[in-house]
């Protein structure tokens, strides 16, 4: 990270999270790492990225990372492509989609939902104020309940403030993604 910003004192939960991050992973996501100079903002940024790609949704955690990555791609997204391709990769079990989704999901075979879904979250990303009835009209015809519409946003949208915290601190990804899902 281009900011030299030292881990700040953690509480019990935060160093527990790091320690299953160890556990389940064999890493901390540098992104958590990034978060760590502030117990707070740690604290509020995993627990919202848990919220959005953890919680129960009618939105699977492969949809979630598929967004995810569709936006990373619009944003140029370093970190986020490394991290959520490799999440695409290991999920589906399928390198190939998960390399196109990063350079090009235009050119993936999809499902009407997934194209819907990466339609709308890519319109978002780059014309958030053209977004009317007829493009959540498209997500209700694909499946969507309006419940999933809410979701389809907050991923979309929280990945579009991850990016450009990325982008601006500079920060990398673990060197572990690049390995996962190959």
């Amino acid at each position: 990270m281009a900011l030299d910003l030292p881990q700040g004192v953690l509480s019990e939960a935060n160093l527990a999270y790091f320690e299953k991050c160890r556990e389940k992973l064999g890493f901390v996501p540098n992104v958590l790492a990034a978060y760590a100079h502030d117990d707070a903002k740690l604290s509020a940024f995993a627990g919202f990225y848990n919220e959005l790609m953890l919680a129960p949704s009618g939105l699977s955690k492969l949809e979630r990372e598929m967004i995810a990555v569709a936006v990373s791609s619009v944003n140029r997204c370093y970190y986020c492509l490394s991290a959520h391709g490799a999440a695409v990769r290991q999920l589906s079990g399928d390198a190939v989609l998960g390399e196109m989704l990063v350079m090009n999901y235009r050119a993936a075979e999809l499902s009407m939902r997934h194209r819907a879904m990466l339609e709308f979250a890519v319109k978002l990303t780059e014309e958030p104020h053209r977004i009317e009835e007829a493009d959540r009209e498209a997500l209700r015809q694909a499946g969507f309940s309006e419940r999933d519409i809410w979701d389809v946003a907050a991923v979309a949208a929280f990945y579009n403030m991850s990016n450009r915290m990325a982008s601006a601190v500079d920060m990398r990804p673990n060197a572990e993604y690049h390995r996962q899902g190959r």
